[in-house]
């Protein structure tokens, strides 16, 4: 168990960093629960042993053992009590009136005195899981009383001072009231369902429960009555496990099992009578604590402000993609970005796919329930409504589809919430493809939700195995579907029946995605440029390609590899503003099952970059068209923003591109001037090895050299004596690599004496760890080499000069016989 004290960061944003302030091993058995009392000086702990233990925070040190629970301990709860004895104590108190003195025994460990009526009332309720709890006395460290009325596990306690009153709750669908004077049962609460929390609301009667069915409920302690009216069960995740109380705030936080926190205002119980009704508490907030497995997302709002995650539930979430608030708030309705904003509940199975329109007011979801649902999306009003269902398909939808334009009314353009989308595309499991006409409503359907709300217009037998995806062209003509069957289909809007086939994929097709309008042509593999005015699709395949479809005549343009697994989502990034003077390519997107995304040129088919950021497979890609705001997400629960560097990126390499060039020529200025110092430095800056060898060259063949230089010249021997480390690393690193060649290894023995002989060894050694070993093995090698090369010369010159001294010989004795011109001629 580890003890943290929580300091504001020194980061922009109003965040706490933890500090470790101890660690303490407080039981043989794993800790089952915790709890701290009211002054925050007192720590309890309890574990599977049943041993309770009470910790003083400060000194890290325990003050109490408690033992007298036969199974865990599944609760506890520090309370200061009201009445100061119990009737056993009075007859105690009875008995041993005759002494006249009470000595007061001060505990030493806890500061609490034995006896006296101001401290006497310190006391700790523990619960286990045979349904048991216990009263201790903290002041004279023994149970007080037990209670035996649960018949299942105790999951929570609290104490209501005002009125005297103790309430548990437990697994067995009940929760407790308890006089605190005598321990008897006051009023029993028949919840009807698991409950984890228990507590009251302030300083009033109100209990509040939480349980399995993920709803808060209010309660009359007097009467045991529910105040809240019928809510319906929530789904699975909703489960709540804690919930928490400040008596200083109005809001309740429930801690549930998908872990996200919701805050329910309690203002609304103000001035309630426990004779009346009320409704659910309203929800102020919604934190995630995790979105689980990212299948699918998308920007919505014509702000493109929120962002709808599907994430492996029967509900879409909205998050806020806003900045943060100016001055935070200590109301929990602050916006930040990544807020929980809404949650689109309706779906009775996970979503799989999700699609939005091209206004972003209206969502379209597909589920595992075999039904697609539209909702309707209006933030300035705070409005997250359903608004049709659509049921027909006989399995899973793994594919949703909505207009890409809006409808021929003029009126749709300018309020595009009162004007849903023409139609609305659906592909499934049962291989089939629907278009469902989406009718105008003045509201949202009010209806049943199994109800749906109109007929499928036509249903196409598609493909021959799941259908992954539909993509609708930008001008609500065609539509295609990507299938595990391999092949990719092309499909009129209108009739529903197929243009064209699109097959060259291996394994099964996971996404396409139409081009947008205006698409400049693209090159294929061996052809030059296509004609886009038929269109152009974009496919990914589990055989770990991304394919370009012209059609036109429906061939594969181009084929990209680079990918390590299936690539699961692709898509086209925004199109280049027409004031966007850069040279910018038409890309594309592609993410796959190996973690990384992959940005990629149409016209080349290389990868302009990789980003990698997920470890597991990303299922879902959007971008932002305003921003080229890219965000990917996938079974790692990480949703990861892209911000679009391109155009910077560019601009940084032209601009790095002219520094280079202008360097060079001053580079050759300097070289030509005789400026050693500069030359020297500006080449090593450079990294230009082959204009910093020409340099030496000139140095070392210098004729005649400068008296007294090591190199040939002076200066260049005080340049070489004042380089910075890694200078001095770099040009050795050009000495290594020039050592290596006969060539020029003279150069290299020249200027590799001057730094030996101009540095002290300590300079030297001090470059060690920064590649230095390398660096001095490869010199030392061909050195070695190159001077045994050298002792081969000198004996190979001793026999030259050994064999012209004997022939000088011989030609002088030849001479005295008159034969010298012979051998000298010889």
């Amino acid at each position: 168990m580890r003890i943290y004290s929580l300091q504001p960061s020194h980061h922009d944003l109003p965040t706490l960093a933890p500090t470790l302030l101890r660690t303490l091993k407080p039981h043989a058995t794993p800790v089952i629960t915790i709890a701290i009392d009211s002054t925050g000086t007192l720590l309890g702990t309890g574990s599977a042993d049943g041993v309770i233990k009470v910790w003083d925070i400060r000194g890290g040190f325990v003050t109490h053992t408690l033992r007298g629970h036969n199974g865990v301990i599944s609760a506890l709860h520090f309370f200061e009590s009201t009445a100061t004895e119990t009737t056993g104590e009075k007859a105690s108190k009875q008995k041993k009136k005759h002494r006249k003195d009470v000595e007061a025994e001060v505990d030493t460990m806890t500061g609490i005195v034995h006896g006296d009526t101001a401290t006497a009332r310190f006391r700790l309720a523990s619960g286990s899981e045979d349904g048991k709890i216990r009263i201790w006395d903290l002041s004279k460290r023994k149970s007080i009383a037990t209670l035996d009325s649960h018949v299942s596990v105790v999951r929570s306690f609290d104490f209501s001072a005002s009125l005297d009153i103790l309430v548990s709750a437990s697994r067995d669908k009940t929760a407790i009231v308890w006089d605190a004077h005598s321990w008897a049962v006051k009023r029993l609460i028949p919840v009807i369902e698991v409950v984890e929390s228990v507590g009251f609301v302030g300083n009033s009667a109100f209990v509040f429960t939480g349980g399995e069915f993920g709803k808060l409920r209010i309660w009359d302690s007097a009467t045991g009555r529910e105040i809240t009216e019928e809510q319906p069960n929530g789904g699975e995740g909703d489960e709540i496990q804690h919930v928490l109380h400040n008596a200083g705030t109005d809001f309740l936080l429930s801690v549930h099992a998908d872990q996200s926190l919701l805050f329910h205002s309690t203002s609304s119980l103000s001035g309630t009578s426990p004779s009346s009704k009320i409704e659910a508490l309203p929800l102020i907030r919604r934190i995630s604590g995790t979105h689980d497995e990212i299948i699918d997302l998308a920007f919505v709002t014509p702000e493109r402000s929120l962002l709808a995650l599907a994430t492996n539930s029967e509900s879409i979430r909205l998050v806020t993609l806003a900045a943060q608030d100016a001055e935070p708030s200590p109301v929990p309705s602050g916006t930040y970005f990544g807020a929980d904003v809404a949650l689109l509940r309706g779906h009775e199975d996970i979503i799989i796919c999700l699609d939005v329109d091209w206004s972003g007011c209206w969502i379209a979801t597909g589920a595992k329930d075999n039904t697609a649902r539209l909702w309707r999306i209006d933030h300035a009003r705070g409005s997250y409504e359903h608004y049709a269902t659509y049921t027909g398909h006989a399995e899973s939808l793994g594919a949703i589809a909505l207009a890409q334009q809006p409808s021929s009314s003029k009126s749709s353009i300018p309020d595009p919430l009162e004007n849903p989308p023409r139609f609305l595309l659906t592909g499934s499991q049962d291989k089939t493809v629907k278009r469902w006409n989406v009718g105008k409503a003045s509201k949202p359907d009010t209806k049943s939700e199994t109800q749906p709300l109109s007929r499928a217009i036509y249903t196409r037998k598609a493909h021959d195995k799941d259908i992954n995806a539909i993509s609708v062209s930008y001008d609500n003509t065609l539509f295609a579907s990507a299938s595990q069957d391999r092949t990719v289909k092309i499909w009129s809007v209108e009739d529903g029946e197929v243009q064209g086939i699109l097959r060259g994929h291996r394994r099964g097709v996971w996404s396409v995605m139409f081009a947008p309008k205006d698409t400049p042509a693209i090159s294929g593999d061996s052809t030059g440029p296509a004609s886009t005015r038929h269109g152009v699709v974009l496919t990914g395949s589990g055989d770990k390609t991304v394919k370009i479809w012209s059609l036109t005549d429906y061939s594969c343009l181009r084929t990209l590899e680079g990918h390590t697994n299936s690539v699961l989502k692709v898509l086209w990034m925004p199109l280049r503003p027409a004031e966007d003077t850069t040279r910018r390519p038409v890309q594309i997107a592609s993410a796959g099952g190996d973690g990384l995304v992959k940005i990629w040129d149409a016209n080349t088919g290389e990868p302009a970059c990789t980003l990698d950021n997920h470890t597991d497979r990303i299922w879902a890609l959007a971008v932002d068209p305003s921003t080229n705001t890219l965000v990917s997400g996938g079974g790692d629960s990480v949703v990861t923003f892209w911000k679009d560097t391109t155009a910077h990126t560019m601009a940084a390499t032209a601009a790095a591109s002219t520094a280079r060039v202008e360097q060079e020529q001053q580079l050759l200025n300097y070289m030509h001037a005789g400026s050693y110092r500069e030359a020297i430095v500006l080449a090593l800056t450079l990294h230009h090895p082959a204009r910093l060898l020409l340099l030496f060259q000139g140095v070392v063949d210098r004729s005649p050299p400068e008296e007294g230089s090591l190199s040939g010249v002076k200066a260049v021997d005080e340049v070489l004596m004042q380089l910075s480390d890694e200078q001095l690393l770099e040009l050795l690193r050009r000495l290594r690599d020039w050592n290596t060649n006969a060539r020029t290894a003279v150069v290299a023995q020249r200027i590799l004496n001057v730094i030996v002989r101009g540095y002290p060894a300590e300079r030297l050694v001090g470059l060690r760890g920064r590649g230095w070993k390398e660096v001095v093995d490869g010199l030392r090698a061909y050195t070695e080499r190159h001077y045994k090369r050298m002792v081969e010369l000198m004996d190979e010159s001793y026999l030259v000069d050994y064999t012209l001294r004997q022939m000088e010989e011989v030609g002088l004795v030849d001479g005295e016989n008159g034969l010298g011109e012979i051998a000298m001629v010889s």
